[in-house]
């Protein structure tokens, strides 16, 4: 390690990834400290019967030609390495109910409105309306459009942060079909009536419908492709690297201290865990007693079970879109989060993993659906990652089995036949992602974004200590596209926000 580096970056999740990226193209030295065997947070894959899993990352929006993300992975050099696989054009989520009633989202907005209005003829204005406001919302955050120069203001639209997504279809329709059709990919973040915010469903919603993909071979590829290019401009990463504490001194951070003793000093710090992580390891005395409380009133997201399986050679068809099953009414979409555990899960998002050669038959499909961290309190004082291996009670491999069991019903219910395919399966809880990511709660998305609560759940990149920043989900919202973002929102701390979405723009 050098002796002073310009960034050391607590964590190594995709915000941390791109934030280094673009500090290292500017010619500033970095270190990456991962406490895991892997690099990368949610985007890593693991691997069992030749099959690669992702932890967290199963498609990304924005990768059209021409959009946001499209444009920022070429400025960072990555696109041409990754493989990719488009999803269908006519449907890159399938949101499906008890009844059999199908909506299909299409990709491209004229996609996206024909294939509700096979549906809903008599809602097209509706719809139109529908997509006219995300569109518009969209205007309201220039990063998202890499927009330089006269922009819209928030003073345009005073109450854009506090508008909740069904509280506003539901003022526009009482139709809840088509509610349910426009809102149905809610899992993919954790919407929830009363609470997610209309500007969360909008910018993540018209990322998707604007270019859909999974990525070849598991998410871990975009950190390969990150790692190298931090490697390649001078930077490094450590695994196995698990800070213990921030040490402070007049209001400044002086070291990051790793678990065997290290100290790595840089000018600037950087921290990719949870905000509350991120407090405890600074210190209470070293906060301002506001910050802290309000960071630790701060609700999460819920947290998931994930069902991985791998199938029987060609015995179960690769399907080149993603499906929310429901098993509640329409109106009840957005209540799942409060889910009944006598007819759990209400709700599972089920995707085939793309392989690089990937043919007519899935290898493998992962299943998530919520589950709350209070199911697996019992066990939170054990503790496993590749890293720091550890025993969990038979108990808990028990209440995984019955939970599978539980999955495989529903998916029976609407992939007959499925449980003939399945050569094994495995599973993940909120215990996993606890342990894996840091959070308390294995929380999927990190700080729950809340209508009601809004300023308390805006958090800023910069801290009140001198040399210390947050990046991450948590500071825009999650996601491979909010998780880049908010690298660049870190980095505009260090440099001309301007000129570097002028770069990224004219890529």
């Amino acid at each position: 390690m050098k002796q002073v580096y310009d960034f050391a970056f607590l964590g190594s999740g995709m915000g941390a990834l791109v934030c280094a990226n673009i500090l290292t193209k500017q010619g500033y030295s970095v270190v990456l400290l991962e406490k895991n065997q892997q690099f990368g947070g949610s985007l890593q894959s693991f691997s069992r019967d030749k099959r690669i899993f992702d932890t967290g990352v199963h498609y990304i929006g924005s990768l059209d030609e021409g959009q946001t993300l499209n444009k920022i992975f070429k400025y960072l050099n990555i696109l041409d390495d990754l493989k990719l696989q488009r999803l269908d054009d006519e449907v890159f989520d399938q949101i499906r109910f008890p009844d059999g009633v199908t909506f299909n989202l299409g990709q491209g907005y004229d996609n996206f409105k024909s294939s509700l209005l096979k549906v809903f003829a008599d809602e097209e204005k509706i719809i139109d309306d529908f997509c006219d406001t995300i569109k518009d919302i969209c205007t309201f955050f220039p990063l998202f459009n890499l927009k330089t120069g006269p922009k819209k203001s928030m003073g345009d639209w005073p109450d854009i942060l506090n508008v909740g997504a069904y509280e506003y279809l539901s003022s526009k329709t009482s139709n809840e079909k088509l509610i349910a059709a426009l809102l149905g990919n809610g899992p993919l973040y954790a919407g929830e009536k009363g609470v997610t915010p209309l500007y969360v469903t909008a910018l993540i919603v018209d990322s998707f419908i604007n270019g859909s993909y999974r990525v070849k071979g598991g998410g871990s590829q975009l950190t390969k492709v990150l790692s190298r290019n931090i490697r390649s401009f001078g930077g490094e990463l450590i695994k196995r690297a698990n800070v213990i504490n921030i040490e402070v001194k007049d209001k400044e951070v002086k070291y990051f201290e790793l678990e065997d003793g290290r100290k790595v000093f840089a000018k600037n710090y950087i921290s990719n865990i949870h905000p509350l992580q991120t407090n405890e390891l600074i210190g209470a005395e070293n906060l301002r007693p506001a910050y802290k409380k309000r960071i630790v009133k701060l609700e999460n997201t819920i947290s998931s079970f994930t069902l991985y399986l791998s199938f029987k050679e060609n015995s179960f068809p690769y399907i080149n879109y993603n499906i929310y099953d429901y098993f509640v009414e329409p109106k009840n979409v957005w209540d799942v989060q409060d889910y009944n555990k006598d007819i759990w899960p209400e709700v599972t998002f089920s995707c085939t993993a793309a392989s690089i050669d990937q043919g007519e038959f899935a290898d493998s499909l992962t299943v998530l659906t919520y589950m709350n961290y209070e199911e697996t309190k019992a066990w939170t004082d054990s503790f496993n990652t590749a890293a720091y291996p550890g025993k969990r009670p038979d108990s808990y491999h028990e209440f995984k089995k019955q939970k599978e069991e539980l999955v495989i019903s529903r998916l029976e219910e609407r992939f007959p036949g499925i449980r003939d395919c399945i050569s094994s399966q495995y599973s993940s809880t909120p215990l996993t992602y606890k342990d894996y990511i840091g959070t308390d709660d294995g929380s999927l998305y990190g700080i729950k974004k809340n209508i009601n609560n809004q300023a308390a759940t805006s958090i800023n990149s910069k801290m009140r200590l001198k040399n210390m920043y947050l990046t991450g989900q948590n500071v825009v919202f999650h996601g491979i596209l909010g998780a880049t973002i908010s690298a660049i929102v870190t980095c505009m701390n260090f440099i001309d926000v301007e000129q570097l979405v002028k770069e990224i723009a004219d890529e």
